[in-house]
């Protein structure tokens, strides 16, 4: 499967879309896997949102509950989840939404990081001017 298809390569999903898709695979649901993890199903809603990451120790857990590598859930390389059965009900047009969506957030992610370095480097030089 080439990456434009390949719903959680590391051209089209985050982390977050990997933990969220490994999990439905796997056919637990994020309380479940918060139970099993021994972490609150906010703390599973971060990760699949993107807002934090996992500690190592969890990241192993975790990649163990839903057999997947570590490796594919950081990167989308490696050992993942088949996505074809999720793929074989997706028309193309909704496949073609999200693949924008996705692009959309990748840009905005980094944007988002263009502008703390921005930030960064504006506070220093406020801090050297006083």
């Amino acid at each position: 499967m080439n990456n434009e298809t390949d719903w959680f390569g590391p051209d089209t999903a985050t982390f977050g879309d990997r933990v969220a898709g490994a999990r439905e695979v796997a056919g637990m649901t994020q309380t479940q896997l918060a139970r099993r993890l021994g972490v609150k199903k906010a703390t599973i809603t971060a990760w699949e949102d993107d807002l934090s990451e996992p500690r190592a120790n969890k990241l192993s857990m975790m990649a163990g509950m839903l057999n997947v590598s570590i490796m594919w859930l950081l990167t989308g390389e490696g050992d993942g989840t088949d996505a074809t059965a999720l793929d074989g009900n997706v028309d193309a047009e909704l496949h073609d939404l999200v693949v924008e969506l996705r692009s959309i957030r990748g840009e905005m992610r980094a944007s988002s990081e263009r502008l703390a370095r921005v930030e960064k480097a504006m506070r220093l030089k406020l801090e050297r001017a006083q």
